[in-house]
């Protein structure tokens, strides 16, 4: 199949970026991950498949609306004293509810879209990205979880000439990750953990692979600027032994730096929107903790 026939799910294109490559930049979100991280700031991007948020805030309530109860052919849709429920269990994700919603609190995270859709919405900034140095970053969910429709997308918009930049958390194909890393301009891969036992609490899936490809991508490709990034996690790597031992992992090349990324829960609200539950519940890092382990991460 041509790269411009190629289709893939993304929930968010987000424009104006300044913290994820050089310059203004344009963020493409791909749905679907192998990770289930506990902190995850997108809960909405974890699956592969197109689901249903509710906004119950935006909601008119049952008595002034409803159209999502009738719409509903499961019957997972109901009142109960005044207020719209769901029944998560019930939900067969057919979408219909989005559908007949007048004000989107029943909105849809994901929509299937082909390469030729997001390069378009992307060249729309192309003003933007020459005065900047910016351009394209690939982001998600995982860009590797969709590894056809990533290396269609970053192939295509290198014959325009696009500047692209991929986030990756590495747990994916090795060969298909070393085929995306030819078409790209800079490359950010999170390295959270070096215990793989610790990682796995965290994430659910150890960290074998992920440290495999992170070496083998800095030794195929000693040219490419790679951010290692790590977010600093209340209870999981919040500590300088931790921060200590990946900076040590990671090789000296002068085109590699390492960044740590300070724990938020900015995504809260979309683990309601979704009906599930905030795993991290109340976690905080520790006040001041992050100046002492940028110091650390920069002593490698």
């Amino acid at each position: 199949m041509h790269d411009r026939e190629m289709t893939g799910i993304v929930f968010n294109m987000q424009k104006y970026s300044v913290h994820d490559g050089a310059g203004i930049r344009t963020m493409v979100f791909l749905k679907g991950c192998p990770l289930r991280c506990a902190w995850c700031s997108n809960p909405e991007s974890q699956r592969l498949q197109p689901e249903r948020g509710y906004n119950r805030y935006t909601c008119l309530s049952p008595s002034v609306c409803g159209h999502c109860i009738p719409a509903c052919p499961a019957g997972c849709i109901f009142e109960i004293e005044g207020l719209l429920a769901i029944d998560h269990q019930r939900c067969t994700g057919c979408l219909r509810c989005a559908d007949a919603c007048p004000t989107k609190a029943m909105s849809v995270y994901g929509q299937r879209l082909g390469v030729d859709d997001v390069l378009e919405a992307v060249e729309q900034d192309s003003v933007f990205y020459a005065r900047s140095g910016g351009g394209m970053t690939l982001s998600g969910g995982e860009a590797m979880y969709q590894p056809d429709f990533t290396v269609a997308l970053l192939r295509e918009a290198r014959r325009r000439h696009i500047n692209t930049v991929m986030e990756t958390c590495g747990h994916c194909d090795g060969d298909a990750l070393v085929e995306a890393c030819r078409h790209i301009d800079g490359l950010l891969f999170d390295i959270k953990h070096l215990s793989t036992e610790r990682h796995r609490q965290g994430t659910g899936v150890g960290n074998e692979r992920i440290l495999a490809n992170f070496l083998r991508i800095c030794a195929e490709f000693p040219a490419l600027p790679i951010t290692a990034r790590t977010p600093v996690v209340p209870g999981f790597n919040d500590n300088e032994d931790d921060i200590r031992a990946i900076a040590r992992f990671l090789p000296k090349r002068a085109n590699l730096v390492h960044e740590l990324l300070p724990y938020h829960r900015m995504g809260q609200p979309k683990y309601e929107f979704l009906g599930r539950a905030f795993p991290m519940g109340g976690a905080q890092l520790e006040e001041n903790i992050m100046p002492r382990l940028q110091e650390v991460a920069l002593a490698r």
